[in-house]
């Protein structure tokens, strides 16, 4: 039996970069993991992982949803101890996958987040399994310039952070916006990538996907964030 992986993902850009790589190396992805939290979450990726559905069908890759209601983060009185919790559904549902395939590892999309990154070795040392995790410790503005230099059509479908207006809601994430994103960062320490909540993302093409997502949205601002309220999401034609 082929050993398989498991790509933890969410639609975003970090955990489909993970991806991409896992595949670019040749790890035999066959599953892709989301976590849908129905509210705030301190390990998970939460805007718009619905559309990881869509992203699936066009990598041609199964995907497994997990759906742990809400993680009550918000309520939360000690941060590692909520970490710990939130990752008893994701393990639960890795191990009934360790029952019927042989899992050698999963994908992950961390790139400085020790809070999430040692939780999810932890978990892989217990369930005696490999974590791939090509972006962790790497230059953001590196990374940013690979995922554009491969393909990847990324937008900004939420912002809660200093700099970033409303303008930025709906955005491709381009070099320019890279270059926009690396003064904020020297003004205000926006994390280059998001990766501390800044924004977030949807991934809607790349070289590991047949089909690009198409969104139709409106824009929801609250005075210093927002968010893209997705009224519509479909493939559209073939990549030529």
């Amino acid at each position: 039996m082929t050993s398989e992986w498991v790509s933890l993902f969410s639609g975003g850009k970090d955990s489909s970069w993970a991806l991409y790589r896992a595949l670019e190396a040749g790890l035999n992805v066959t599953r892709l993991l989301t976590v849908h939290p129905s509210d705030d979450s301190y390990m998970y990726h939460v805007p718009a992982t619905d559309l990881a559905a869509l992203a699936a069908e066009s990598t041609g890759i199964e995907l497994v949803e997990v759906h742990p209601g809400d993680l009550e983060a918000t309520a939360a009185a000690d941060s590692g101890a909520q970490g710990d919790a939130e990752l008893e559904p994701l393990e639960a549902a890795l191990s009934d996958l360790q029952a019927e395939m042989d899992l050698a590892g999963v994908t992950a999309g961390a790139i400085e987040s020790e809070f999430q990154t040692d939780r999810i070795q932890a978990m892989c040392d217990r369930l005696d399994i490999d974590l791939f995790a090509p972006l962790w410790q790497e230059n953001p503005r590196e990374l940013g310039n690979a995922m554009l230099a491969a393909g990847f059509e990324i937008t900004i479908i939420q912002v809660a952070a200093h700099g970033l207006d409303e303008s930025w809601l709906g955005r491709t994430l381009d070099a320019d916006a890279l270059d926009e994103l690396e003064a904020l960062n020297d003004q205000y320490g926006v994390h280059i990538l998001g990766e501390g909540g800044e924004f977030e993302t949807l991934v809607t093409d790349g070289p590991h996907m047949d089909r690009p997502i198409e969104l139709e949205y409106e824009t929801e601002w609250e005075g210093t964030h927002g968010r893209l309220r997705i009224t519509d999401a479909f493939l559209g034609e073939e990549s030529g």
